[in-house]
């Protein structure tokens, strides 16, 4: 029995491994990229023995690249510094306006009130390209094409259906009983969502917003067609990259890696917050 037991665990750890090693080798190998020139990177057959250099990340901190046709600006910073603006304010303003109306819809029982918490989200179901015309012609009306606020705006599209509905079920998971006998005590609605129900949730808003930033960092389309290059996230401009000459592979994997770790950062930050909040009401007694 023992003998099978540990047959089992080394089975197991050994699968365990092949797994992480066939997920994680993609993202090793563009680590390694971005220490390689392009005749490194484009040598056949591709080598594990090179000689490391930080030229990639040399110029994306000064903001010039060197290609075979001279040199080019490129703002790879600025647009860093974009993505973690936006990112960042969306989610916030997402979080603020989120939370209580997936407290209402939760907690209270209203007509019509399903319909709008569904077509709150047919706006992820809705691809980009569908309203990315009305969208630039409403922005143009109103003066807000290439500007924070329009960027931010839209970018609700993205962050607000998403914490709605998962907040949502955070908050129909929690049990009600202990909010009733705080609203017996005397206090408010807001008194009884701010102090009993808000803690409560929090694994599970922590996880919402960790998603929803990832999300609103990841997109490209609506920064693309909606704003310029001094208003573009990093997503929009690793474009830079794709030049005439030829394409900066080595400077494309430095850009990667720089523009992960901000996400990745902020998931080790909230990795206690998600495990929780993923796994709340799993378990229901």
């Amino acid at each position: 029995m023992d003998h099978t037991s540990t047959l089992e665990k080394i089975i197991r750890g050994v699968l365990l491994t092949l797994v992480v090693i066939f997920f994680m080798f993609p993202i090793f190998w563009i680590f390694l990229m971005s220490f390689q020139t392009n005749e490194s990177i484009l040598r056949i057959p591709p080598s594990l023995a090179f000689t490391p250099t930080f030229d990639n990340y040399f110029a994306l901190v000064t903001g010039e690249m060197r290609t075979a046709a001279g040199s080019l600006k490129i703002e790879f910073m600025r647009n860093l510094w974009n993505s973690v603006l936006l990112s960042t304010i969306s989610v916030a303003l997402s979080l603020v306006l989120g939370i209580p109306a997936a407290y209402a819809f939760a907690r209270f029982k209203f007509k019509l009130g399903e319909d709008i918490a569904f077509t709150l989200l047919s706006f992820r179901f809705a691809p980009p390209l569908l309203v990315l015309l009305p969208l630039s012609l409403y922005f143009k009306t109103l003066g807000l094409t290439n500007t924070y606020i329009g960027l931010i705006w839209v970018y609700q599209l993205i962050c607000l259906p998403l914490i709605l509905w998962i907040v949502r079920g955070y908050f129909e998971d929690l049990s009600p009983d202990i909010e009733h006998a705080h609203r017996i005590a005397g206090y408010g609605w807001f008194a009884t969502f701010w102090k009993i129900a808000l803690p409560l949730a929090r694994p599970g808003i922590a996880a919402a917003g960790l998603l929803a930033f990832i999300f609103a960092w990841n997109n490209f389309v609506f920064a693309l067609v909606l704003a310029s290059a001094d208003k573009q996230p990093v997503t929009v401009g690793a474009l830079a990259f794709v030049t005439a000459s030829g394409i900066q592979y080595g400077q494309i994997a430095a850009a990667i890696v720089l523009s992960v770790l901000p996400t990745f950062v902020l998931a080790l930050f909230a990795q206690r917050y998600l495990v929780e909040g993923l796994s709340l009401g799993a378990v229901k007694g």
